[in-house]
């Protein structure tokens, strides 16, 4: 599953890959308005992707969000990154986040790793070549 957060994440992401081509800039309260996500909560959500690049901010009047990159060049995985870490479902079959598992004797031996690698690299075909103008383009329009 992935977080709350990453739900709202792409939420406003959808928000401000509609206003991209116009570079309309959209309100925190907006975008929350629009989607029902907690104000406070979207602004820290919002401030993690501008700072991960994604997005440009501005203030003062006329201020706002867009979106600093394409929304056809930015893949679900990055996003689900870049707000919730790990993609994989443990932590010993992740390609940027890997760990050893504590209570695993020996990887190359363990039932579990496989069957999740093959959850992962199924999870990743969707994620990977999966990007925002694709999501917004084959969801239901607001």
């Amino acid at each position: 599953m992935i977080s709350k957060k990453a739900k709202y994440a792409l939420k406003a992401l959808t928000q401000l890959t509609r206003k991209f081509e116009s570079q309309e800039r959209m309100l925190i309260s907006e975008i929350a308005e629009a989607e029902n996500i907690p104000k406070k909560f979207l602004e820290a959500i919002l401030l993690e992707l501008r700072k991960n690049g994604l997005l440009h901010s501005q203030k003062g009047k006329g201020g706002g969000y867009t979106l600093r990159v394409d929304p056809a060049e930015i893949p679900i995985s990055k996003v689900l990154r870049i707000v919730d870490g790990p993609i994989a479902p443990m932590l010993c079959v992740s390609l940027n986040f890997y760990g050893k598992c504590e209570d695993c004797v020996d990887e190359v031996t363990c039932y579990i790793r496989p069957m999740m690698e093959k959850i992962r690299d199924a999870n990743l075909a969707i994620y990977e070549h999966t990007t925002l103008k694709d999501m917004v383009a084959n969801g239901v329009p607001s």
